[in-house]
């Protein structure tokens, strides 16, 4: 059957782009509805099991049954937004459909938490007789999205695109476009030739491509003007992420250290501590660290054991580290220690700005009293991560953030947004990367006398890749422009950060599964974008642990 025998009828929402961006938005009034009902549903579940971790499945199902209502309702907006600038095209359109066809219908019929856990309406709560009414307010949407019409003529569009920044209109604006554009082209000529070398043997990325990153102003992007940033903000971060971490998650790694480093000194350290790391920082010439997580801590901050004590001028830091990304050659350490044994928990934990010399593969920790040896990993190699021991390491006084003991856990709190945020962008950029190896492979490997790619069950994984990815694309941007209008966030930079992982693995995974038995090969890339892919399901926050502080904040005081 053709696609011309396959094109709806003329009353078809794809033949009146105002009237699909209206029913879409009556879609996300639905499911809003829905949501409500849910959120009830739960409240009842946590009662009636005695708190939010023992009614553990519901909850959680929460947390992903209002980021696919916000991912719809952000789709809308990227529409809604599109069309009044005269850029609602054709695949924007089909993408728009796609995206509501199918989580519209995930919704009524089951939310994929994992691959093993799907969350369903009756789990929550929400009456049968709601979820009808809610199938019969979407039929519609929900079958045109999923025809093999829609399918199709994506498919059609996406190949004469290929190369393409985005597969849709990303929805940035002229200076975000921009930015986008010169950090791809970056990518294309300095990452993209050598990142799976770099992986394969294990390789730190060369300093020459972190100082062309400073050069470009990779690291000053959130900093204020004053301390040699740009001020550009997240949504200018989260580009920027996005496009260095589709040619390599490493390269787009590299400015997280920074953000975090950064944004920890530039909201609680002292006028001194100011002056003299955020410049430095800004211009790449002091490589960041950040050393939080503990063994048997992980997400668990509360329980961190590392202690400080204060010898006159001095602190000694002694602990154990585990988890920490770039430690080698970074210049200062972010370290959370604990200052005040008597105070259990929170209370007692504060942050240092941590010097040390940088070190090499062959003695990687000059400094007295820090030892360490590398974790092999499976991916997201190029900067290396270690365990680290501390031995009385000693730490100025001056060098106690803020000056003050016991805000170490307030102060990194605070930097979550922004990291989650950063990871989400990182995440859209592997999506966006697995979905362009997908596409070439597709394209150029002939079977029966045909690309692959005009095998259907190929050319609609692909087109997902690209409704997922722009939907996970726009969710992260939302997020970042809440962050930029000074609006408390940690909802949509959490929900931001759980969708990107699960569309990053999922279109690492169906690109090995295009590539078939190449795609298990290690010469491969794509081998390498489903290692990269795997670990943001984990760090920054497990998707486990990112559902569970979603859900607190949806239900707040359900426990």
């Amino acid at each position: 059957m053709t696609i011309a025998q396959l094109k709806p009828k003329t009353d078809s929402l794809t033949t009146d782009p105002k009237r699909l961006i209206e029913r879409t938005a009556e879609v996300v009034s639905a499911a809003d509805r829905v949501l409500a009902l849910a959120k009830s549903g739960v409240r009842q579940r946590i009662q009636d099991a005695g708190g939010i971790d023992a009614a553990q499945h519901a909850a959680h199902g929460l947390a992903w049954f209002a980021t696919t209502v916000e991912s719809l309702r952000q789709m809308n907006v990227w529409a809604s937004n599109l069309q009044s600038e005269g850029k609602f095209g054709e695949i924007e359109q089909l993408i728009l459909l796609a995206a509501f066809g199918e989580y519209a219908a995930q919704i009524a019929g089951g939310i994929p938490m994992s691959q093993v856990e799907i969350i369903r309406p009756e789990a929550l709560g929400i009456p049968r007789a709601d979820i009808r009414k809610y199938e019969d307010a979407v039929a519609d949407v929900v079958a045109e999205g999923t025809s093999e019409y829609v399918k199709q003529r994506l498919a059609n569009l996406i190949e004469a695109a290929q190369g393409a920044t985005t597969y849709g209109a990303s929805g940035l604006d002229e200076t975000h476009a921009e930015i986008a554009e010169q950090m791809k082209t970056f990518s294309d000529a300095e990452v993209v030739p050598h990142a799976h070398e770099w992986h394969l043997k294990n390789e730190y990325i060369p300093l020459e491509t972190y100082k062309n990153l400073a050069d470009l102003g990779v690291f000053s992007i959130s900093l204020p003007e004053e301390y040699g940033g740009m001020g550009l903000g997240k949504l200018a971060m989260c580009v920027v992420s996005e496009e260095l971490s589709r040619g390599y998650i490493g390269v787009g790694s590299l400015g997280t250290r920074a953000e975090i480093a950064g944004e920890l000194i530039l909201h609680n350290g002292t006028p001194e501590q100011k002056a003299k790391y955020l410049p430095a920082i800004a211009a790449g010439d002091m490589l960041p660290t950040a050393v939080f997580t503990e063994p048997n801590t992980g997400s668990d901050l509360a329980s961190l054991k590392t202690r400080a004590v204060k010898e006159g001028d001095t602190w000694k830091i002694t602990g154990q580290k585990t988890w920490i990304t770039h430690p080698v050659r970074a210049d200062v350490m972010t370290v959370l220690a604990r200052t005040n044994p008597n105070e259990k928990g929170y209370k007692g934990l504060s942050m240092f700005l941590a010097e040390k010399p940088r070190g090499t593969d062959e003695n990687p920790f000059p400094a007295k009293g820090m030892t360490g040896g590398e974790i092999e990993v499976l991916g997201y190699r190029g900067m290396k991560g270690y365990d680290i021991s501390f031995d009385a390491f000693e730490v100025p006084a001056e060098n106690l953030l803020g000056g003050v003991e016991g805000q170490g856990f307030k102060q990194l709190m605070a930097t979550f947004e922004g990291a989650r945020i950063q990871t989400a962008a990182r995440a859209v950029g592997v999506a966006q990367c697995a979905m362009d190896l997908a596409l070439k492979y597709a394209l150029d490997r002939v079977q029966f006398g045909s690309p692959i790619y005009k095998f259907p069950r190929v050319s609609n994984k692909i087109v997902m890749m690209a409704v997922e990815t722009q939907i996970a694309r726009q969710l992260t941007y939302f997020a970042a422009r809440e962050k930029d209008q000074g609006r408390r966030c940690d909802l949509e930079a959490g929900m931001a950060k759980l969708l990107g992982a699960r569309v990053a693995w999922a279109n690492a995974d169906n690109a090995l599964q295009i590539h078939g038995g190449n795609g298990f090969a290690l010469e491969y890339p794509v081998s390498r974008v489903l290692c990269d892919a795997r670990i943001l399901n984990i760090f920054e926050g497990a998707a486990e642990i990112q559902a569970q502080v979603i859900a607190r904040r949806l239900l707040e005081g359900a426990n």
